[in-house]
């Protein structure tokens, strides 16, 4: 029987899909943000994660290298773990690496897979909750950057703006609302849900379908 948080916690990864509609389903986020990661069953991974970790170690480890051999301070992955703590929910992440010089910072996020508009979004919470939510960032203005293998994306400052935080702040809402958020099962979105049918009997269960063709058109 999971057991329930007294008030809900967010992790930032949990967001960032939903705000780009790559996922859905509210309902899993408004789940494991009200319930205790421990008490709950979760799906066996298929996913090779000791190789992924390996491999986005290293790469973060080249970008921690090249910042340093320019003489930048970089703090990196646990070092900026974080908790924002709002009125009805706390927001948690772990950016991999900030830096910052003379009142100016960036946050570096290391993705080792196909890029995403999920990746972006997830720079640009941490650009909003990073300087509200450790006192040494207040008052810095953030830009981000996804690392890629072959290519790097900057995020201005700026792109975190009126309209991003009331999205952000919304969907927040939605999750630490007492009414459960709505389910919308896919077999795209159950797929990549790490929660059973224990706590969710709608989750759907087969293979991602594929692309089919056709010469009618």
């Amino acid at each position: 029987m999971p057991e329930e948080r007294v008030t809900p916690y967010i992790w930032v990864s949990w967001l960032t899909k939903l705000m780009v509609g790559e996922s859905m389903c509210e309902w899993a986020a408004w789940f494991k943000a009200w319930n205790e990661s421990w008490s709950y069953k979760k799906m066996p991974s298929d996913f090779d994660s000791t190789t992924w970790k390996i491999h986005h170690t290293s790469l973060l480890n080249k970008v921690r290298n090249e910042l340093e051999s320019k003489g930048k301070s970089v703090f990196v992955e646990n070092q900026n773990k974080f908790t924002l703590r709002g009125k009805l929910a706390s927001l948690g992440g772990k950016p991999d690496i900030i830096t910052t010089t003379n009142g100016l910072g960036t946050i570096y996020d290391v993705k080792t897979g196909n890029p995403s508009p999920s990746h972006h979004v997830q720079l640009m919470i941490y650009m909003y909750a990073i300087p509200r939510a450790m006192k040494q960032y207040n008052g810095i203005s953030f830009e981000g950057k996804v690392i890629y293998e072959d290519h790097e994306l900057v995020i201005p400052s700026d792109a975190v703006d009126t309209n991003f935080i009331n999205n952000l702040a919304n969907l927040i809402l939605r999750i630490a609302s007492n009414t459960p958020a709505k389910k919308v099962p896919s077999i795209i979105d159950c797929s990549f849900c790490n929660l059973t049918d224990a706590d969710c009997p709608e989750k759907m269960q087969g293979k991602v379908p594929h692309v089919g063709s056709t010469k009618d058109f």
